[in-house]
């Protein structure tokens, strides 16, 4: 009897722990196009940081598929693509006078199980993307930023059809 209580003690202390850990990773903050689908409301502190993330993000998930697989389709391209997007979105930082936030994306990389499968992950990416820069074009936005975020919703619509060819 005193086995059975002990290990019903042990049981819910694992448990506990367990359910402690999934609670604090669950409470860790999103970045970019994940954040920015589950908020509701913007600043255009918010966008702006939400959108300069999710191109650190794909430009580091990019650049790794390309340092493992080598120099492919569409990845060769749309990395540079990349760059041109975060270059394109630091001046609205320093015109509204917003602090640019870190690229410290590279972190947070996790590759999938192989090249065929990072296309699919590409097309995911690619949807959350256009779809974030369809919330924020809905909003009420200087005319620098509503003309840069169109210019990366369609950037990005172009991508999602490079994905879409690879997954087929």
């Amino acid at each position: 009897m005193k086995k059975q209580a002990k290990l019903l003690s042990i049981t819910a202390l694992v448990l506990s722990i367990l359910f402690a850990t999934a609670n604090v990773m669950a409470a860790e903050v999103s970045k970019g196009s994940a954040a920015a689908l589950a908020d509701d409301s913007y600043t255009l502190e918010e966008m702006l940081t939400y959108a300069i993330q999710d191109e650190y993000a794909a430009q580091a998930e990019y650049a790794k598929i390309i340092s493992v697989y080598g120099s492919v389709k569409p990845y060769k391209n749309i990395v540079k693509a990349e760059e041109k997007h975060i270059s394109a979105l630091l001046p609205l930082f320093e015109a509204s006078g917003f602090a640019v936030p870190v690229n410290d994306a590279a972190a947070d990389v996790v590759l999938p199980d192989s090249l065929k499968a990072s296309y699919q992950v590409g097309v995911d990416a690619e949807i959350m993307n256009i779809d974030m820069y369809q919330r924020f074009l809905a909003e009420d936005l200087p005319q620098n930023v509503r003309t840069v975020f169109e210019s990366l919703m369609l950037a990005s619509e172009s991508h999602l059809a490079a994905f879409e060819r690879a997954v087929g």
